[in-house]
C-alpha cells in the first residue's frame, strides 16, 4: 500500500511542478494586467484601462443609499476625461491576489486624501492573456 501511494506520488510531482511554474508565471502576468489598472487610476490614462479590461466587463459598485449601483466602461472612461493624463495623488496598491488555474481575484486598495477604494478585481485567462472581466468596489470618505 505504501509503495503505491510512493509511486503515486512520484508518478504526480512532476505535474505537481509544473503547475507550480505556471503559478508564478500566471502570478506575473496577473500583475502586468493589474499595473495597467492601476497605472490607468493613477494618471487618468483611458488607454492603459482598456488594455487591462475585456470589452464586456461591468462594473458595480455600493450607492450612497445602500443600492447596486452598475456602471458601463464608457460612462466609467467618461469619468477620466476632465483629468487625462494628470496624477492623482494617493497609494494604489495590490492587498491580495488569489489564482485557481485560469482565473484570479485580486484585491486592490486605493488611499486617496479625502477617500479610499477597496476594488475586487474579477480576472480570466482566455485567448492566451489575462483580463478583468467584473469589478465591484466599495468607497468611503476619509
Amino acid at each position: 500500500m505504501r509503495f503505491r501511494a510512493a509511486c503515486a506520488l512520484l508518478f504526480l510531482f512532476p505535474c505537481i511542478a509544473s503547475a507550480q511554474a505556471g503559478d508564478s508565471t500566471d502570478k506575473a502576468a496577473v500583475r502586468e494586467v493589474i499595473g495597467h489598472y492601476l497605472h490607468g487610476l493613477k494618471f487618468n490614462d483611458v488607454n492603459d484601462l482598456k488594455t487591462a479590461f475585456w470589452p464586456e466587463a461591468k462594473l458595480y459598485f455600493t450607492r450612497r443609499d445602500g443600492g447596486l449601483g452598475q456602471l458601463s466602461q464608457e460612462d466609467w472612461y467618461r469619468g477620466f476625461e476632465g483629468s487625462a493624463g494628470k496624477e492623482e495623488p494617493g497609494d494604489l496598491r495590490i492587498a491580495d491576489m488569489e489564482i485557481t488555474n485560469d482565473i484570479a481575484l485580486v484585491k486592490v486598495v486605493e488611499d486617496y486624501a479625502t477617500s479610499r477604494y477597496v476594488d475586487y478585481i474579477s480576472m480570466v485567462k482566455f485567448g492566451g492573456r489575462w483580463w478583468i472581466v467584473n469589478k465591484v468596489y466599495n468607497a468611503t470618505r476619509k
